[in-house]
């Protein structure tokens, strides 16, 4: 009877792990560990196994597109990317012309803005039009960074043969920069972001604003872009604020996830944003608004279940 009784206990036990997500262990893709998506996604990873007991295996990745075509592979469950990379992924455009559309991800919500951040340590070098002819760090090929680069070189009457392009990870440009092998370099992460963090305090590394003539334009051809204030003390060293443009880094979610756990993981993080913000900075960029504005591609069926209960429809396939 003890054998029984012991026996019914733990198939309890397993079926209630099961009914509260206990039994799901998903990948996340985020970026490298000089960017912010490492660290956050190790923030989320674990507000989520606390709250439903899904478990989330955090891994270190090449960012946005790395992040889509591994959930297409079924390699990632989870992803952090960048919301305009998301709309190329979605529409087959841009950066993944070759691949072709994807239909195999969905939204969870927005997370925080992304900045984009023209860095460098040139003190000729006060705006964008100020790097014609300079080695300017652009990001990888066909990543969100180039196509960000991209963008606001266009806005600023610039083109990609107008400058000295080098394709750098963070961590590569900022240690580019520090060894005067580059004069510039776009980062596209939350502010504060690790690599310039240390940039700033071990050089005379500064923000180049992004503004003007050159945000208006780059808004109106690329709606997904919108303006945003880096404040001052930010950066070490920096004692104004600076005004550049942003987008949005958006959590998304393979769309073999079930209807539950998508719910789940939903309601664990916009239900704890309190708890968030107290381990990581950009928790504090967590709202139900910020989450579903701006979205590109539709929502999980989990994810709009839950933003349903709030009071916000949003678009779900």
């Amino acid at each position: 009877m003890k054998r029984i009784f012991s026996l019914v206990l733990v198939l309890v036990m397993l079926a209630l792990l099961v009914s509260c997500g206990g039994g799901t262990t998903m990948t996340m893709g985020t970026g490298g560990p000089s960017g912010t998506y490492y660290g956050y996604g190790g923030t989320l990873g674990n507000q989520i196994k606390t709250s439903s007991g899904i478990t989330v295996n955090v891994v270190s990745t090449d960012g946005s597109k790395a992040n889509i075509l591994g959930i297409d592979a079924g390699n990632y469950q989870l992803a952090t990317v960048q919301s305009d990379v998301m709309a190329y992924a979605y529409a087959g455009t841009r950066s993944f012309e070759t691949e072709g559309a994807l239909d195999s991800f969905r939204v969870i919500g927005g997370l925080y803005a992304e900045a984009v951040q023209l860095v460098t340590m040139d003190p000729a070098i006060k705006s964008v039009a100020d790097l014609a002819g300079r080695k300017v760090s652009i990001g990888a090929p066909g990543s969100g960074v180039y196509f960000n680069a991209i963008d606001i070189l266009t806005a600023a009457g610039l083109t990609e043969g107008d400058i000295q392009p080098q394709y750098q990870s963070f961590g590569d440009s900022a240690d580019a920069l520090k060894d005067g092998k580059i004069d510039a370099a776009f980062i596209v992460a939350g502010a504060p972001t690790p690599a310039i963090q240390e940039l700033c305090t071990t050089t005379d590394a500064y923000l180049v604003p992004i503004d003007g003539d050159i945000a208006t334009s780059l808004m109106e051809t690329s709606p997904y872009y919108t303006t945003y204030e880096i404040p001052a003390g930010t950066y070490e060293g920096q004692t104004e604020n600076v005004t550049t443009v942003t987008v949005k880094a958006t959590l998304i979610v393979s769309t073999s996830a079930s209807e539950e756990d998508v719910y789940n993981i939903t309601k664990a993080i916009f239900d704890n944003i309190d708890a968030i913000s107290a381990v990581h900075a950009k928790g504090a960029e967590l709202s139900l608004e910020n989450a579903t504005s701006g979205m590109t591609a539709p929502f999980h069926k989990g994810a709009a279940k839950y933003f349903s209960e709030k009071g916000i429809d949003v678009e779900s396939k």
